[in-house]
C-alpha cells in the first residue's frame, strides 16, 4: 500500500493500492529522488506521527538526526536536524500526530546508531536510569582515541554495546572478544545487550545496566 499527499486543491487521485492524504504542503517541504518528487525527511517524520508510537517516532526522529560513517553510507550529513524537526511541528499546529510529535521530539537525541539503541536508552529513561551518552569514543586522560561504545558513562566508566546479528558472524566474534579484552585493559566495565534482553520493555537489559552502575557506585537520586 502507496500513502500519497495531494496537496489542497489537487484533483482527484484514484488509483489502486494508493491511500490519498489530503494536506497543507509547502514547497520547502518537498524534495526529489530519482526523479520523483517526495516530501523531505522532516515533513516525512510529522506525517509518520499519525501512525507511529512515540517510542516509534523517537526511532524515527533518532535516525533522521544521526551524523552518518561517510565510509559506510557514502554521505556525512544528517538527512535533518532537530530544528528541522521542530520547525515542522511548529508550522502544523493542528495536524494529527501533533501531540505524539511534540512528545516525541524531546525524547530524540543525536547519536543513537539503531532502532535497537534507540529503543534500549527509552527504556532505560523509563526505568530512571541516568541518561547515557551515545556513540562517543573512549579518551584516556593523554588524549588516546579507543573505540566508541553505543551508549556509555564516562563518570562510572561503563560501556554498552548493543549486538545484532551480524555479531554471530565469525569475524565479527573476533573483533567483539578483541573490543572487550580493551575494555578490561582500560578499566572499564562492557555491558553486551542482545535481542533476547530487549523483550518486556527492554527490563532484562534495564537490569544487567542497572546492576553495572550501582557496582560502580550509582545510586538512585544523585
Amino acid at each position: 500500500m502507496y500513502h500519497v499527499i495531494r496537496p489542497e486543491g489537487a484533483a482527484h487521485l484514484n488509483r489502486p493500492h494508493v491511500i490519498v492524504h489530503r494536506m497543507k504542503l509547502y514547497e520547502d517541504e518537498v524534495t526529489v529522488l530519482d526523479g520523483i518528487p517526495i516530501t523531505t525527511p522532516e515533513r516525512t517524520w510529522l506525517d509518520l506521527a499519525e501512525m507511529l508510537s512515540v517510542d516509534e517516532l523517537v526511532v524515527a526522529g533518532d535516525s533522521c538526526v544521526r551524523v552518518p560513517r561517510a565510509e559506510l553510507e557514502g554521505r556525512d550529513m544528517p538527512l535533518c536536524s532537530l530544528e528541522d524537526l521542530q520547525r515542522m511541528i511548529d508550522r502544523h499546529k493542528g495536524k494529527r500526530g501533533i501531540r505524539k510529535a511534540k512528545e516525541a521530539i524531546k525524547l530524540i537525541r543525536v547519536g543513537c546508531d539503531s532502532p535497537q539503541e534507540s529503543l534500549l536508552r527509552l527504556a532505560m529513561k523509563r526505568a530512571g536510569l541516568p541518561e547515557p551518552e551515545l556513540n562517543v569514543p573512549i579518551i584516556e586522560d593523554d588524549g588516546t582515541r579507543h573505540h566508541q561504545p553505543d551508549l556509555s558513562y564516562r563518570r562510572y566508566r561503563i560501556g554498552i554495546e548493543y549486538e545484532g546479528e551480524h555479531h554471530g558472524e565469525e569475524g565479527q566474534i573476533v573483533r567483539d572478544i578483541a573490543r572487550s579484552e580493551r575494555y578490561e585493559a582500560l578499566g572499564w566495565t562492557e555491558v553486551r545487550i542482545s535481542k533476547r534482553h530487549m523483550v518486556n520493555d527492554a527490563k532484562a537489559a534495564v537490569a544487567k545496566v542497572r546492576t553495572a552502575l550501582v557496582r560502580a557506585g550509582w545510586r538512585p537520586g544523585r
